[in-house]
């Protein structure tokens, strides 16, 4: 099959790349905002805002599956730039699904925990009511419907707290200021799951081999903690013992954006429709850690 994924220089679009060198039997296209050499396979340019430059490359490349790992991912930015939030998570998303619905194929979107408001006490499961409290989550939220709308056969993968040894990320910061800091505080009342995004993307090529089932999933690792507990996890696999961690209420540390204070995703869905065993979190972090080391 002949697939495109978008947002190719990202944490989860670098990890489809390395899932791309151990499964050659597909025609991969990896594309960004900005033409880059990332080493095997190449980036290309490819703005997903323009909706005639998407028709062309699906059409000109006979794109099967698209895979979208691009979006706006700037929570507390999104609240001053409701607009460029909007136009990269939902209005891209919409141009990417009709594209490929012309060809008759389907779209995998990455979504996200923050369609919550994140006020419940029990894990999330793919009915529950969404009811997003950022600009982030709404933007994300109007990317599904309108996914949905284009392309009833596109499936749809809600996730959390991601993390890799690519770009930005939890785990790098926290690496970073337990190596360069004393003391540090952290969030102890939101409550959640990491997301190791090299797992995410095992789970999105098991999709695409076994062949993709419409619909909302989630996927997050295994587990339940908060981001201080996420940090003391982090500190001590890496070894870091002179950075003393200490927890903070949410109040103590105000941000433009709206955090769900507790966003568990139920992944029974995604187990049971291809047959995995989710990775516990911290398995995962140990793995990542390992390759950062």
């Amino acid at each position: 099959m002949n697939i495109l994924v978008t947002g190719a220089c990202g944490q989860l679009g670098n990890e489809m790349q390395l899932q791309a060198q151990q499964h050659p039997g597909h025609q991969w296209f990896f594309t960004d905002v900005v033409s880059v050499d990332s080493g095997i396979p190449a980036v290309t340019s490819l703005d997903i805002t323009d909706r005639d430059a998407i028709e062309a490359f699906v059409a000109d490349n006979a794109i099967d599956i698209i895979v979208n790992c691009a979006a706006f991912t700037a929570v507390d930015r999104a609240e001053s730039e409701p607009e460029r939030a909007l136009l990269l998570n939902a209005t891209a998303p919409g141009y990417l699904a009709a594209a490929i619905e012309q060809r008759g194929g389907q779209l995998i979107q990455i979504s996200t925990d923050y369609v919550f408001d994140g006020t419940a006490h029990t894990p999330y499961t793919e009915e529950s009511s969404t009811c997003p409290a950022s600009v982030y989550g709404r933007t994300k939220l109007a990317g599904e419907e309108a996914v949905m709308s284009a392309n009833a056969s596109a499936m749809i993968i809600r996730t959390a707290w991601l993390y890799s040894r690519f770009g930005n990320n939890f785990v790098k910061t926290m690496l970073r200021l337990g190596r360069e800091k004393s003391e540090l505080g952290v969030i102890f009342d939101q409550i959640g799951t990491p997301t190791y995004a090299r797992d995410l993307a095992a789970v999105i090529m098991k999709a695409i081999d076994s062949g993709i089932v419409p619909g909302i999933y989630h996927f997050s690792n295994e587990g339940v903690i908060s981001w201080y507990d996420f940090t003391k996890a982090i500190h001590r696999l890496a070894g870091i013992t002179t950075c003393k961690v200490r927890p903070l209420h949410t109040a103590e540390y105000p941000t433009p954006a709206a955090r769900p204070h507790y966003s568990v995703l139920d992944k029974t869905k995604i187990k049971q429709t291809y047959s995995i065993e989710v990775p516990y979190w911290l398995d995962s972090l140990e793995a990542c850690i390992k390759e950062l080391s």
